[in-house]
């Protein structure tokens, strides 16, 4: 860098016809202390070629020096062909004319894999919205397969999509909607691992760190269909509710009037039997008592009658000797 100075101090001392001031026989130097002349326009002419090959200079420089930065990958080709990757960061030239380079990110990427239509295992049509992590391993193969970062993008999608796609087939919609359920806790490790397996079969010189769903919604073009079908199903299983009621409502009256009527005539039965053994009884007193006096209950008796037979408005035609006149008449 120094030759290079001295080259171009060399060659403004020549255009402006300054002399060197060096002594070749000592090796001090010495400078005009007085002012220096200025610059003519008559000499402007004369700095031109200087100042075009200095613009040549630094042009030159810039576009055969380049910086490798931390959070990138710089490759170098040569006539085409990749000849050195560059991952340490750091000023670097390359050959003139001859190497080219390409710079790819060295950190991990995001790619938002666009919202897809799959099928269910229970014939239900879903919208899935996943996102990707996924960085560049091994830039040389990245490049010499895919070529560019939306090419590799593009590719990975598909075999995300894929993949995802496959999975979610073999599953129910209710097992994809609730994330709690067993059957969908591996969903992402499973689409991630398979994904990794594709992509180094086909030497694609990247890799997916991660992968996890977003949402899964109806697609729009059914979803009033679907809430419809779920309003109906949802009223007639509670109708079928309703009608359970009714049916066990019946069943629990029915099982209570029958009860309600053994009851019922349980107790009647129990009341004549009752009853019985009090008529027995009664009789058994009645007679006991009347066979201490056969008179008296005669008597008795026949008063009894009197209540019955004889009224305000009742005649009768009896002899006098007659006995049922006896107690009337007070003979």
């Amino acid at each position: 860098m120094n030759d290079f100075m001295k080259f171009i101090q060399k060659l403004i001392d020549e255009f402006t016809g300054k002399p060197s001031n060096k002594n070749t026989n000592t090796e001090t130097s010495y400078q005009d202390i007085g002012p220096k002349e200025p610059t003519t326009p008559s000499q402007l002419p004369n700095l031109l070629p200087l100042i075009l090959v200095i613009v040549l200079v630094g042009l030159f420089v810039k576009n055969n020096l380049y910086v490798v930065e931390v959070d990138e990958f710089v490759i170098v080709r040569q006539f085409g062909e990749i000849v050195k990757v560059e991952d340490l960061p750091g000023l670097r030239f390359k050959v003139p004319f001859v190497q080219t380079i390409t710079k790819l990110p060295n950190k991990i990427l995001i790619y938002d894999v666009p919202p897809a239509e799959i099928n269910t295992l229970d014939k239900k049509r879903m919208m899935v919205d996943y996102y990707s992590l996924w960085r560049v391993t091994d830039p040389k193969q990245m490049i010499e397969s895919l070529r560019t970062l939306s090419a590799a993008e593009s590719r990975l999608g598909d075999i995300v999509y894929s993949s995802i796609r496959t999975e979610l087939g073999k599953m129910n919609y209710g097992d994809i909607i609730n994330d709690k359920k067993d059957s969908r806790g591996g969903l992402d490790e499973v689409v991630n691992k398979q994904v990794n397996e594709t992509l180094d079969r086909n030497l694609s010189g990247i890799v997916l760190v991660d992968i996890k769903m977003k949402r899964a919604d109806l697609p729009a073009s059914n979803e009033e269909s679907v809430y419809q079908r779920m309003i109906s199903e949802r009223e007639s299983t509670a109708q079928e509710y309703l009608s359970q009621g009714d049916a066990e409502a019946l069943k629990i009256v029915a099982e209570t009037d029958r009860k309600v009527a053994e009851m019922l005539s349980k107790a009647e039965a129990d009341a004549m039997v009752i009853e019985s053994e009090g008529e027995k009884e009664a009789a058994r007193i009645y007679n006991a008592s009347y066979s201490k006096d056969a008179e008296f209950f005669n008597m008795y008796r026949s008063l009894e009658s009197y209540k019955t037979t004889i009224n305000g408005e009742t005649v009768m035609i009896l002899p006098l000797e007659s006995p049922y006149l006896k107690y009337l008449v007070g003979r």
